[in-house]
């Protein structure tokens, strides 16, 4: 069974979500702190996801959510009671996947858990293909409608890397330590210079590399 990791210091909280979640076939794991959060996934290496309430004893979420990126990629949603949109690109700086803020609907959070994980497990393909666009990670080419065009090996990368995460909001650190390693040193806003170079070699198509405010790219597609 996937299991899921809920840590909330609610207990009424963690039984809500976690029988939602039982009934959609997922093991639940729970904490009760930010301690015994790590704990926990420290001890379980199979955990396919992670609920994080922001505000919680002895570690709060965030420090919860920058522990676990330095050792995992697992996707991860932080709860807050807050909706301020500076503590959600503190978060998404942080490396979290989502960010919901209480009340919400327990059907809504199982659509974002649902959809984080068909996102994850889409991470290994070879070959992304959308309207106009396709960029093939094997043969490090790329398709605009239906011609190939020339990307430096950055540019490559950095489409490919943003393709492998699409919808998720990636700051330019993230960026940065993906494309060009964790022993990049310079300027942040390399990323700023090589996203226009994409946009403009991928035409039209480069409206799926969208700008988020204060924060860095999403690459979103629509397939409606």
């Amino acid at each position: 069974m996937r299991k899921i990791l809920i840590a909330d210091d609610e207990e009424r909280m963690r039984r809500l979500v976690g029988d939602f979640l039982r009934r959609e076939g997922f093991q639940i794991l729970e904490a009760a702190d930010g301690r015994e959060a790590l704990e926990v996934f420290e001890k379980e290496p199979d955990i396919c996801l992670v609920i994080l309430d922001v505000m919680m004893p002895v570690y709060d979420g965030w420090a919860v959510c920058r522990e676990i990126r330095q050792r995992s990629m697992v996707p991860v949603i932080m709860l807050t009671a807050r909706g301020e949109e500076t503590d959600e690109l503190f978060g998404f700086e942080l490396g979290a996947d989502e960010y919901i803020s209480k009340p919400f609907s327990p059907q809504v959070l199982i659509a974002r858990v649902q959809a984080l994980l068909r996102r994850a497990n889409a991470g290994s393909k070879s070959v992304y293909a959308y309207p106009g666009l396709e960029i093939d990670v094997d043969a490090r080419h790329v398709k605009v409608e239906g011609e190939i065009i020339v990307l430096s090996p950055k540019e490559f990368e950095l489409l490919a890397y943003m393709a492998a995460n699409e919808g998720r909001a990636l700051s330019r650190d993230q960026i940065l330590n993906a494309v060009w390693d964790y022993n990049f040193y310079g300027d942040p806003r390399t990323v700023d210079t090589h996203v226009k170079k994409v946009r403009l070699k991928l035409g039209k198509r480069g409206e799926y590399i969208q700008t988020v405010r204060g924060l860095g790219y999403r690459f979103e597609v629509s397939h409606d």
